[in-house]
This record gives C-alpha cells, structure tokens and sequence, in this order.
C-alpha cells in the first residue's frame, strides 16, 4: 500500500516520455534523410504503448492495494427516469462518518436518466454490520425543494459489497421512492 511509490513511477515514465520525443529528433537530425529518423519514430510509438500498458497496470495494481476484494465496499446512485425528482446533491454517511458528498450538475443528472449509474463511495469496511445513509437534497414534483434520506444496514462479509441507492418514479403516488439494492 505504498501510494507515493505507484506515482513515483508513473512521474518517472511521463518524465521518459517527454524526453523520448527529444532524443527521436536529434536522432533524425543526426540521420540527415536517412532510414535511421522512421526508425527512431517506430521505437519511440513502440516504448510510448509499453508506458501506456504499464501505467494501465499500475493503476489496476494500485486499485488491488488499496481496495482488497475481501474489505471492499462500493456504493453506487442510479435515476431511473427522474420525472419526479432531480438530484440537487447528495450525502453519504457509512457508520455515522461521512464518506462522501457529490453536487449534481445538468450533465451529471442527464448521464443518471440515460441510465448511467454513479459511483459515489468505495472504500474498506472490516467485518461485522454497518449502516449506509444517504441524504438526497433535490427538486421533486411541482419544482419544490425538498431533502429525503435512505439507508441499510448491512454485514459486511468475505468478498466486496457492491450498494446501490436507486431512485425510482412512482407513477400512482407521484413522487420518487429512493431503492437500496445490495449484491
């Protein structure tokens, strides 16, 4: 779980790549039109996608380290159709702590209606039971303001816990009813 050690070699490589570029054209200066500069090009493409892989697996490394499968847990936010309830903001308590917080933008509520879904927490939990409140502060019917909270409570096992907080249109009572789904 060492972070600094994870970005040290990803500043590293990006340091390499902006000095690559530097030595590819002193390298086709020094070739004067001959074959050697396309060659130097065709290495430098080569070792830029080799950064890139590393960097991808650095960052799924670090992911592993710092989020274990076994201590995971990751809550999520997902609208569906949100004709009668557009998310302002939302907060997230687990345990009585806040973890999270997030301020809806057009954009982010557009994403949500399309079917998007969020993910507004992931951390570690030891095992043993927990609560998750949600605290949603938004518009509802008619444009007025109003703040609604859900929560769970839950036993965090072996393996990750994945929660989603839905928000679902209740088309009989005219208003949005907030969903817990665990899995």
């Amino acid at each position: 779980m060492n972070k600094p050690f994870g970005h040290g070699v990803i500043a590293v490589l990006c340091a390499l790549l902006l000095w690559f570029p530097a030595m590819a054209q002193e390298a086709d200066t020094n070739a004067a039109g001959s074959g050697a500069g396309a060659a130097a090009t065709d290495e430098l493409e080569a070792l830029k996608k080799e950064v890139l892989d590393l960097n991808r697996d650095l960052f799924i490394l670090e992911e592993d380290l710092l989020f274990p499968a076994s201590t995971q847990v990751a809550v999520f936010v997902s609208l569906d159709v949100g004709k009668y309830f557009r998310p302002d903001a939302v907060k997230l308590n687990i345990d009585g702590k806040q973890v999270g917080n997030h301020l809806y933008t057009d954009r982010d509520v557009s994403a949500l209606r399309r079917g998007g879904v969020q993910r507004l927490y992931i951390g570690n939990l030891t095992g043993g039971p927990h609560e998750v409140v949600a605290l949603f502060t938004g518009l509802g019917p008619e444009k007025r303001e109003f703040t609604r909270a859900t929560s769970v409570t839950f036993v965090k096992e072996t393996g990750a816990k994945f929660i989603e907080v839905r928000i679902v249109d209740d088309s009989a009572k005219q208003q949005a009813n907030f969903e817990v789904r665990q899995w």
